[in-house]
């Protein structure tokens, strides 16, 4: 803009003054239009005319043609790249700060080349503006001289037209430079590190280029009529550059005097755990590529579903093959260590019946992996009837994401590690930051911390209220009590609300079987130990008597419809859970003062 202003006021003088001499402009218009002009006039405007078509024709016009194919491109392929970073961030292949760094950089590229797009037109309407300044100058010019100022027709044509082609030069030259300048960028978009380097890197970094070049200009030497001189100079550095490429060793490789590096990882690369693995027969690698990856979408959602419900961000999953699995297997690790396998028929659905019985229907008969209830296998053509009998229809991948839900919601305890609670206490906001500083390390340590989140994922109790939590650890450590079980106690009487509303039914109450007075002094007998750390110590037949009237009860409360929890007092609470987890661990065992007072309950048995 700045230079199209001068563009405006050198007309202006040229226009006005013109007729005074070639000065009219100033000194430096009138230096550039006699450096070209020299003493012929038609040979300065042909010059003159030929910069303008290279910097219009040649440069404006493939630099505006790549910006705007690379744009395009840019942005048809952008769908795509994103699904990319998706699909490896679900299977567990970058993190998720290396797949907002991705994206990020996606995000930059598309902008930077639909921004050289729009450059480009702005570059190409400057070389366009030069040349209509130009003629307009030479004919206004023309015109005002003869007309006005009475000037013969060769005195205006030659000092207009100087005037012109100088004015035009000098904005010319920072045109052409811009235009080269915007080319260059353009061009090099695709390509890392600095101009500079990526110039000497596609110019001279390859030694049979530059042996070429030094043959050619070797023989154009000695032809008759060329000067020997430069020729052989240009050869000859040619020549050096492409020796020296030719002993420089590749990318990658050692030099002959240096011991190459192992190719082998380092052994403690073999130290790594992965915390989640699916490892798939070959016949389910469609599940987790393809043009539909289900199961690594499934993943994804699913870890965003538990960050939610409990306050947890699950481990990355990761997806591999094992082809000593049979074709339609499964495996599911937790910490390197088997945690549950299944058989999938990828091109089937699995039918299942609300009332517990194997669904009438042809098909292939199973069980369901996660609960082992009956099902079937059927062919997606009969959807539509299982779906009129009122069957649950499952697709493969959905059959394994609710296998790896259940298995990481039992040994969720077990994926919270100590770094991981630490990030839990960084991401508090800053006015929470002080409730930290009173309880570590002068109550508790971070590890006390992580010990009491495992008990609470333990018993499936979310931790996302995590002030809540802490706060209830303060008023434990505050009170003097010692041992994860009594801080365990406090924390969950004051999580009462967020426990009750998740064991309400769809009833709109909570499902309750009693624990009798009989079975609560048995408990609170059987009890051994210093207080901080009691220990249950009852008859292997009153465990076994116990754990049989429990059975009895539940499955009573189960068939009339209601998922019931087992109601004690707090002392035993621990020690019962204990027992039930072995049961049915699936019951949560809640004390009576874990139960909010504005929440509805209902007796369904008793024990």
């Amino acid at each position: 803009m700045l230079r199209l202003s001068l563009n405006v006021a050198t007309t202006r003088l040229i226009l006005g003054h013109g007729s005074e001499g070639r000065n009219a402009a100033g000194r430096v218009v009138a230096a550039f239009g006699s450096f070209l002009m020299g003493s012929d006039v038609v040979i300065g405007v042909i010059l003159f005319a030929i910069l303008l078509i290279i910097n219009f024709v040649v440069i404006t016009k493939g630099s505006g043609r790549i910006a705007e194919v690379a744009a395009r491109f840019s942005l048809d392929a952008m769908p795509g790249k994103q699904m990319a970073i998706d699909a490896e961030l679900g299977s567990g292949a970058i993190t998720e700060a290396v797949a907002r760094k991705r994206r990020k950089d996606l995000e930059e590229e598309t902008s930077f080349y639909g921004a050289m797009d729009g450059a480009a037109k702005f570059v190409r309407g400057d070389a366009i503006a030069g040349v209509i300044i130009t003629a307009i100058n030479i004919v206004g010019g023309l015109a005002t001289g003869i007309l006005r100022h009475g000037m013969n027709v060769a005195d205006a044509v030659s000092t207009y037209t100087t005037l012109t082609v100088g004015d035009g030069l000098v904005s010319q030259i920072p045109a052409l430079l811009v235009s080269i300048a915007a080319g260059i960028v353009v061009t090099k978009g695709g390509v890392e590190g600095g101009t500079d380097v990526a110039l000497m890197e596609q110019l001279a970094g390859r030694p049979k280029p530059l042996a070429m070049a030094a043959v050619g200009a070797f023989v154009l030497g000695f032809m008759p009529g060329m000067p020997m001189v430069p020729f052989l100079l240009l050869a000859g550095g040619a020549g050096f550059g492409a020796w020296v490429q030719f002993n420089k060793p590749p990318p990658g490789e050692a030099a002959p005097d240096v011991a190459a590096a192992p190719s082998e990882p380092p052994i403690a690369q073999s130290l790594k755990l992965d915390l989640v693995r699916i490892e798939l027969g070959f016949g389910l690698l469609s599940l987790a590529s393809g043009e539909q990856p289900r199961l690594t979408e499934q993943i994804k959602s699913l870890r965003r579903a538990v960050a939610s419900e409990m306050g947890f961000v699950m481990p990355a999953v990761r997806i591999q093959d094992n082809l000593q699995l049979g074709p339609d297997d499964y495996l599911i690790r937790i910490k390197e260590v088997e945690a549950g396998r299944g058989v999938l028929r990828p091109t089937s659905l699995l039918v299942m019946d609300p009332t517990g019985k194997t669904p009438d229907l042809p098909g292939e008969a199973t069980n369901e992996p996660t609960f082992g209830l009956p099902a079937m296998w059927i062919s997606p053509d009969l959807r539509d009837e299982a779906t009129f009998r009122n069957c649950t229809v499952v697709d493969a991948a959905s059959v394994l994401t609710t296998h790896l839900t259940e298995l990481v919601k039992q040994n969720m305890s077990e994926l919270l590690s100590y770094s991981e609670t630490q990030k839990l206490l960084d991401d508090l906001p800053p006015e929470q930051q002080k409730l930290i500083g009173d309880l570590v390390p002068s109550l508790i340590t971070i590890g006390g911390i992580q010990r009491v989140l495992q008990a609470l994922l333990t018993e499936r109790v979310s931790i996302r209220d995590l002030a809540t939590i802490l706060e209830g650890i303060q008023e434990a450590c505050t009170n003097q009590f010692r041992g994860t079980a009594a801080i365990v106690s406090v924390v969950r009487v004051r999580l009462a609300r967020q426990i009750s509303d998740a064991c309400r039914g769809p009833r709109g109450y909570i499902p309750i079987v009693t624990l009798s007075p009989e079975w609560e002094m048995e408990f609170a007998d059987a009890r051994t130990g210093p207080p901080e750390d009691r220990q249950l110590a009852m008859a292997p037949s009153k465990l076994t008597d116990f754990m049989q009237k429990v059975r009895s009860a539940i499955d009573g409360a189960i068939q009339q419809g209601d998922a019931p929890i087992l109601l004690t007092s707090s002392a035993i609470r621990p020690h019962v859970r204990m027992i039930i987890d072995r049961v049915r661990p699936e019951v949560p065992v809640l004390a009576q003062t874990e139960i909010s007072p504005r929440v509805r309950i209902r007796t369904v048995g008793a024990v």
